[in-house]
């Protein structure tokens, strides 16, 4: 755990690749998994990575979790899937701990989707946090800021 989250002297450790949906980073000395989607957010990739999530849950979950939206070209996602999305995960989720889930997005669209995903996880186990900066994200989330710039590459699967 950073005593300073926006320090950046210490080597940070080396990210993991997972199977499963492209652009992930897990980084174990953290209990981080992170995910940077590309292109365009629709309601297919969000179901993509929900389904992919269960998979990873079920072996150990991560207590935290960081999706970085500013890579994303067009968000296509309708608001009765997220809805129906947010439902899927609690219920999924019921009885598992608590999780910490930071979406970053600079831009207003993909921060107006994870203020609404926020309310709709509201008495989840899933405490999902919007954020406009990676460092404030880092703070909640007790992590170098660093590491959720999500520029180093992962070690390959063994």
């Amino acid at each position: 755990m950073p005593n300073n989250p926006a320090d950046d002297s210490e080597p940070l450790p080396a990210p993991t690749a997972l199977p499963g949906p492209a652009h992930v980073w897990q980084y174990p000395a953290h209990n981080l998994l992170a995910w940077q989607p590309q292109g365009v957010m629709d309601d297919e990739l969000l179901d993509e990575i929900g389904e992919w999530l269960c998979r990873i849950e079920k072996a150990a979950a991560p207590e935290k979790r960081f999706v970085d939206f500013s890579r994303l070209t067009e968000v296509a996602v309708r608001t009765n899937h997220l809805f129906e999305f947010a439902r899927k995960r609690a219920e999924q989720f019921t009885g598992i701990a608590t999780v910490k889930s930071a979406l970053f997005s600079k831009d207003w669209v993909g921060f107006g989707i994870a203020r609404m995903y926020e309310s709709l996880m509201r008495g989840t186990p899933i405490d999902a946090r919007p954020f406009r900066d990676r460092v404030t994200a880092a703070i909640w989330l007790d992590v170098p800021a660093e590491i959720l710039k999500l520029e180093d590459k992962p070690a390959p699967l063994r």
